[in-house]
């Protein structure tokens, strides 16, 4: 299992070349070609990694760097046709975790991206802890304490992307974006039933949890049970 990446970059074609050479270190990739797009997409998807090219239509990369290094951690690489160390430093200074400068080698930016997921912990070899409760993404496995928990693929998705984020609450909506394609056609009851399945499997009361929370008119988050 890869991580989940965005790739912003208006060439159309390029893009497409960076979508097939992640695909192939196994990673979910979302592809779009304008900054308001890659904002969209960022914060629907909560992804490990985000790569920018520095020159699109609308809000440049910079600026969409700069708005995500203040909602959240996420791995930032920048792709730009500049090679002035200034504005490598100003990518720098916005919060970017790396610079590639164009042209070039696609097999490079898949390098820099295993690198930087390393460095960030996400994709391959991650796990999340919250409180006892832990989700392998690589082992495909769930535990409680000490206690295994089977789940079908379909809740381990949506259990994953709210182990990846604790105490975010996700809507309906975001949920059937990441799950869509791992469960068949997802609907918002589908989401309901493996969130009232996971508590059945989580939780000490199902009917009153403590983990797997409801924010009435919002959606659901995860936390860790209060002592």
């Amino acid at each position: 299992m890869g991580a989940r990446v965005v790739v912003a970059e208006d060439d159309v074609k390029q893009a497409d070349v960076v979508r097939r050479y992640l695909e192939l270190d196994r990673h979910e990739v979302v592809v779009v070609h304008d900054g308001g797009a890659a904002l969209a997409a960022a914060r629907a998807t909560t992804p490990d990694l985000v790569i920018l090219d520095v020159m699109m239509p609308g809000l440049d990369g910079l600026e969409v760097c700069r708005t995500l290094r203040a909602e959240s951690d996420v791995a930032i690489l920048m792709l730009t046709a500049r090679a002035s160390e200034d504005d490598l430093l100003l990518g720098l200074d916005l919060g970017a975790d790396d610079y590639l400068t164009k042209p070039y080698s696609p097999r490079e930016l898949a390098a820099r991206v295993r690198t930087l997921l390393r460095r960030s912990g996400g994709g391959a070899g991650a796990a999340w802890q919250v409180g006892d409760l832990k989700v392998d993404p690589v082992r495909h496995e769930v535990s409680l304490g000490s206690r295994p928990v089977d789940c079908t693929p379909g809740e381990f998705a949506v259990l994953t992307l709210f182990a990846r984020e604790p105490g975010r609450v996700f809507t309906r909506d975001q949920v059937i974006s990441h799950v869509h394609g791992v469960d068949g056609y997802l609907t918002t009851r589908t989401v309901d039933v493996h969130v009232m399945n996971l508590r059945r499997k989580l939780e000490d009361d199902a009917r009153r949890p403590q983990r797997l929370l409801t924010v009435y008119g919002v959606g659901y988050k995860l936390v860790a049970p209060r002592a």
